[in-house]
């Protein structure tokens, strides 16, 4: 649809009154828009553009203090309140790592920004929305009771764009592709040698990219001994495991600009009808498992020792969410966490359904 089709933004304003409770996410939806386009339709009546410059924010946002940092994709939403400290800049990659608010941001990937404003019950509920360029959520962060209100608006100062036109204009979103030109066989063998010369989980991306291989393809391709696939069902059923046994677990939810990370244990996990909640008291999960299409237990050697990831997948391909054990840099993967990763439902395989 081009701009000329799309709702103005007075049409987007109406839409909005007329459907209070609909998410936004839905609505932008419902009009065939992007959830940025329908923010930008408010500058002016409760939104304010911000040039979206990573590393001003995350040094700025420091001296806001208690906020909630949420990070989504469509299938899942990543929430955790706590303090953006223990920043690190930079123009390819930044990261926050403190106790709580831990993240990995690809500061290419934001290309819009706004500050927001919604009454609610006499009430006034500030937050920062950042999307990439089309237009999909990328991180967004919520003012809270405890935050300073006086940093939190000399912030928004300091970012406040020079457009402030109410209509944005986004890019097609591109797909994922893999380079299939080569024979299967020798990818295999060449995959199985990258694969086996793993030192760090965070070579894996690098990897991928060498050998011009999609996450799904690689899992499908490297054999058992380092990839399974597993029933649909085994994310209820670690989430249950966790819970019940009290067992600190990493939980990654992430897009194209950024990854948010949750460490510890999980206490309140709440299956409402398609989702399953974790209503925990700093860190909030809403996870759409429907949307999986596959789940695969990931083995990747360390230099500590293999590495046990358990991975959901949507139908396009890409990963919804991913965990892992707790653990820190040096340490070994929890026996625990294994055993738990190494024991969900599996789908059999061919050989296993002739035995």
């Amino acid at each position: 649809m081009d701009q000329r089709e799309k709702p103005s933004p007075d049409q987007i304003r109406r839409a909005q009154e007329d459907s209070p409770k609909i998410r936004e996410h839905d609505l932008a939806a419902k009009l065939s828009i992007s959830e940025a386009e329908l923010v930008a339709a408010h500058c002016g009546s409760g939104a304010a553009r911000i040039e979206p410059r990573v590393n001003d924010l995350l040094i700025g946002l420091e001296a806001v203090g208690e906020v909630r940092a949420v990070t989504r994709n469509q299938s899942a939403v990543h929430e955790k309140i706590g303090l953006y400290n223990k920043v690190v800049t930079g123009s390819h990659h930044a990261m926050v790592l403190g106790d709580d608010i831990n993240l990995r941001i690809f500061p290419k990937g934001w290309a819009h920004g706004f500050a927001v404003e919604k009454r609610d019950d006499g009430n006034i509920r500030r937050s920062l929305q950042f999307f990439d360029a089309a237009g999909a959520a990328v991180h967004q962060v919520d003012v809270r009771p405890a935050s300073n209100l006086y940093a939190y608006q000399k912030l928004v100062a300091e970012l406040a764009s020079s457009n402030q036109e109410p209509i944005l204009r986004v890019k097609a979103n591109g797909a994922d592709s893999d380079a299939e030109v080569r024979d299967q066989a020798a990818m295999v063998t060449e995959l199985r040698e990258h694969w086996s010369r793993l030192t760090d989980v965070h070579q894996f991306f690098d990897m991928l990219k060498t050998l011009k291989l999609s996450r799904c393809r690689a899992l499908r391709m490297v054999g058992q001994d380092y990839a399974w696939q597993l029933d649909n069902a085994a994310v209820g059923a670690m989430f249950q495991c966790a819970s019940e046994d009290e067992m600190p677990i990493m939980c990654f939810v992430g897009n194209r600009g950024c990854i948010q990370i949750h460490s510890g244990p999980i206490k309140s996990v709440k299956p409402i009808g398609p989702r399953i909640n974790v209503l925990d008291e700093t860190f909030r999960l809403h996870l759409t498992t429907h949307h999986i299409r596959e789940v695969w237990a990931v083995r990747k050697p360390t230099r500590d020792g293999h590495l046990t990831s358990l991975e959901a997948y949507g139908a396009d391909g890409r990963m919804i969410i991913q965990f892992f054990g707790e653990r820190r840099e040096g340490e070994c993967e929890r026996g625990d966490w294994r055993l738990l990763a190494e024991t969900l439902p599996r789908i059999p395989t061919p050989t296993d359904r002739v035995r």
